[in-house]
C-alpha cells in the first residue's frame, strides 16, 4: 500500500540541500513495500511554499498525490502560493497537465481554493 509521509531528514538529498541554501529543506516520500519511489522537495516562507524537486517515476496520479501533500500541509500554515523551482523542465508537463500551473507560470496560486475546488463540484452535483 502506498503511503506519502515526511522524512525527517534529507538525508540521500544533499544535493537540493545545497538548493535551499540556509531554508530548512523538507522532504516528503511516497513509500510502497518500506521502499521510497517517489518524493518531494520544499521549504516553507512567510508567503510561499518553495518546490525543489520532485520524483513521480512517471507516475501522474503520485505526481498528483505528492504535490497535493505539500499544498495541504501549505494551507494549515496559511500560505497561498507554491513556486516550483524545478531545474528539469519536463517536470512541468505534469503539473500542468493536473493544472497546478499553467500556460508558462511556476506558481500555483490560492492553495486553499485549489484544494476546496472538489468540493465546490461535489455541491454543484448536489445541486443540479
Amino acid at each position: 500500500m502506498l503511503e506519502i509521509q515526511e522524512k525527517f531528514d534529507t538525508t540521500g538529498y544533499e544535493m537540493l540541500t545545497d538548493k535551499a541554501g540556509n531554508n530548512n529543506l523538507h522532504i516528503t516520500e511516497a513509500m510502497e513495500q518500506g521502499r521510497a519511489v517517489g518524493f518531494i522537495a520544499y521549504t516553507y516562507h512567510a508567503e510561499s511554499t518553495v518546490v525543489y524537486d520532485y520524483d513521480d517515476n512517471g507516475d501522474l496520479m503520485l505526481c498528483d498525490g505528492l504535490v497535493r501533500s505539500v499544498m495541504f500541509k501549505s494551507v494549515l500554515k496559511g500560505i497561498e502560493k507554491m513556486i516550483f523551482d524545478i531545474p528539469d523542465n519536463n517536470k512541468f508537463d505534469n503539473l500542468k497537465k493536473l493544472h497546478f500551473l499553467s500556460g508558462d507560470s511556476n506558481i500555483c496560486e490560492n492553495l486553499d481554493g485549489f484544494m476546496n475546488a472538489c468540493d465546490s463540484c461535489k455541491n454543484k452535483k448536489e445541486v443540479e
